[in-house]
Order: C-alpha cells, then structure tokens, then sequence
C-alpha cells in the first residue's frame, strides 16, 4: 500500500470515505481581506503544501468523485515520496462542490480563511469555476482540471482540461469522412459548459460539410429523456452530439439505447469517459464514440505505471478511472512541473510558468501556450463496457 501522507476533510466537507454530505447553508459571510504578499514565505517554513481540492461528490457529476478522490491521492502519494513539491509536502484537504453554488463559493471562502490552503484545485463543473475565479483572483493559484469549453484566462487561473477546438472539432472531421455525418442533433446539459462548447461545435460542423438540425439544453438532474428522444426521432440526424453531465448523460443514453435509435443514429460525446460508460451498460452502447485526452486503454509506459498505481493502492475493484477522475493526477503533476519551472510557489510567477511549459504524464506531453492546454486527442468507439481508441489526432 502507498503512503498519501497527510489527507484532511475541509471544514465544510466530509472527509475522503466516500460518505459525504453537502456544505451547511450560511449567509451574510463577510468579504474576504486581500492576502498578504509575504504569505507564503512565511508559510514555506512549516514544510507542508496545503491544497484545497474541490471534487464533486453530489449531484449529476458526482459519478466521477471516488475516481476523482483516488486519483488525486496516488499523485500525492507519489510526489510526496519523491519530497514533495520544492520540498514541502503536500496536505490534501477535500471540499464537495456538488451543492448550490452559493454554498461552494460559501465553504471556498472558509477554506481560504480558516483551512489556510495555499492552492486552490478543482474538478468540477464551469459554473463553479466561473464563481470561484472570483474569489481567487490575484489571491492564490487555482488549478482547474477537467474538460472545459475554452477561454479561461483570469488571472491565477490554469486550466487544463481538453477544449472543444482540439477536442470535438476533429473528431466532427472524421465522422462526416469517414461515416457520412452530415445531419447533427445537440443536445447538453443548461449551463455554461454546454451553451459555449455547442457554439464552436456549430462551426466545426459546418466546416466540415454539416448542418444543425436541432439543438436544447437539458436541466442538470433530469432524467426523463422521453420528449427528447422523441424530438430526436422525428430530426433524424446522423449523430447526435451529446454533451450532458454526469448521471445526466448515463440515463439518456440508457433511454436512447434502449429506444432502438442506436442502431441507426450515432452519438459523440465528449464527457463520457470509462466512469459513465459502466452506468450506461454494455446494451446501450451501440455506435456511440467519444473524443478525450485520455482513455485508459492508451498503449504508453506512463499510463501503464499511472494504472499499476491505481490498482496497487486501491485494488482490482476501484472505481474505474477515466478522463474526468484522471485530471485530478495531472492536475497535481503539472503542479509540480509549474512550480518546478518557477522555482516558487507563489502566485503570480507559479502562475506565468504554468503558461508556457510541457509536462509530462498517464496523458503523455502536455503543452500549454499563453494558458491554453494542447495534448494527443483520441477518438474512441466503445465496445461493451471499454473503449477502443480508432484514431489519434
């Protein structure tokens, strides 16, 4: 077994045993005072790294928290064993941002006042980020991790996740080739990930010969995918882009498998992952394919350590472990990388480091030019309840 070292629970969040419970309501919280900027200085003396992980455990998205959880520990299991990140050791803490976004923001601002985290890391939906940017802007660093839909660029924030240009746009391009797509359905989940990621897919498929013919945005949590399927049916599209979240995504594809729309309409999407694919079923999983930075079965010395790993620390019987609980590992290595590159982990040169660098990891090289993330893309096809990468882009 592996040694994570110090792991903690947030104060307005359980501890990491997988039974949690949401953030307690509190209103009328006062402004946080801006930080001192000899902060972490003084704090580099006491040899520990606090950072505060924002996983969600709750709602739709909280299929991806116990691989989100695992992953992350096996990162800091295996940088502290290596002395840590510039020598201090890291001392994870982790917060569920699966709640109102209010309440997120409301235990954020506890942990930056009272938890005293030095970095802020996140893997959660944009709603929360575009919320908790706020509260960290020119304070402390904030690493997001998972697939987003592009653009961040406050400042103190480094995203890291997959964007729609490198992400669906070429898998748009094989299957209008490849399969003949011309006719495109979207459908996603109601918020900001979704509304912006389908605006650039719109130009992508018209780039490559498509049209749109129909497109809504779904509530987070809703699982009556009757009307939708039904409005599907009557379009007929040749795919259906899917980019609802989460649980969300695992009883709609469910329904439309179960529908017999499978058959003869194929879907992409760009949120199901290894995770989601074991909640749809090995019935429902007929021409669906998915674009990710990372899928489990890439063939690489990297990612067969990263999964050793995962296995030897947690077992046979883990979670699987797909892009979304995965980003929590390259979250903590590019880190480390930046802050290596800076030679500080203070703000703002920890900040323009992770700009302009490569790092290494299960995902192979990732490239980051003026704040935004580049890596090998691949289109997969599932097949039953594992993926089956058809090409690399």
């Amino acid at each position: 077994m592996l040694s994570t070292g110090p792991v903690t629970a947030g104060r307005c969040s359980p501890p990491p045993s997988l039974l949690f419970r949401s953030p307690p309501k509190r209103v009328g919280l006062p402004s946080l005072a801006p930080f001192d900027p000899d902060r972490f200085a003084r704090r580099g003396r006491h040899n520990r790294l606090r950072i505060g992980n924002f996983i969600t455990f709750s709602g739709s998205p909280g299929i991806w928290g116990p691989a989100a959880t695992n992953s992350a520990l096996l990162a800091v299991s295996e940088i502290n064993r290596r002395g840590g990140i510039l020598g201090r050791e890291i001392e994870l803490s982790f917060y569920d941002s699966g709640g109102p976004v209010e309440e997120v923001v409301a235990c954020a601002r506890d942990a930056l006042e009272f938890d005293d985290i030095d970095v802020v890391m996140g893997s959660h939906i944009s709603a929360v980020r575009l919320a908790l940017r706020r509260l960290t802007r020119g304070r402390i660093p904030y690493v997001y991790t998972p697939v987003y839909e592009g653009g961040e660029r406050t400042p103190g924030v480094m995203a890291i996740g997959e964007t729609p240009h490198s992400q669906t746009r070429p898998a748009i391009h094989w299957l209008a080739e490849n399969k003949g797509a011309k006719r495109w359905y979207l459908i996603g989940s109601d918020y900001v990930w979704p509304w912006q990621s389908h605006r650039s897919t719109k130009t992508y498929i018209t780039e490559a010969g498509g049209h749109v013919v129909g497109e809504e945005f779904v509530p987070v949590g809703e699982d009556d995918h009757e009307a939708h399927l039904a409005r599907i049916r009557a379009a007929s599209p040749d795919v259906v882009l899917i980019s609802l979240i989460g649980t969300d995504s695992i009883t709609f594809n469910r329904a439309f498998g179960e529908s017999g729309l499978a058959a003869t309409t194929l879907r992409l999407a760009g949120a199901v992952d290894e995770t989601v694919l074991l909640g749809i079923g090995a019935d429902n999983t007929e021409n669906l394919y998915s674009a990710s930075g990372y899928f489990n079965c890439i063939g690489s010395r990297a990612n067969d350590d990263f999964l050793g790993g995962y296995t030897a620390m947690f077992g046979v019987e883990a979670p699987p472990v797909g892009s979304v609980g995965q980003s929590n590992y390259e979250g903590l290595r590019f880190l480390k990388a930046a802050a290596e590159r800076a030679g500080s982990l203070s703000l703002h040169p920890l900040a323009a480091a992770g700009r302009n660098m490569v790092y290494s990891g299960p995902r192979g090289d990732v490239t980051l030019r003026h704040g935004r993330a580049s890596m090998a893309m691949h289109l997969a096809a599932a097949d039953g309840l594992d993926f089956r990468i058809i090409r690399t882009f």
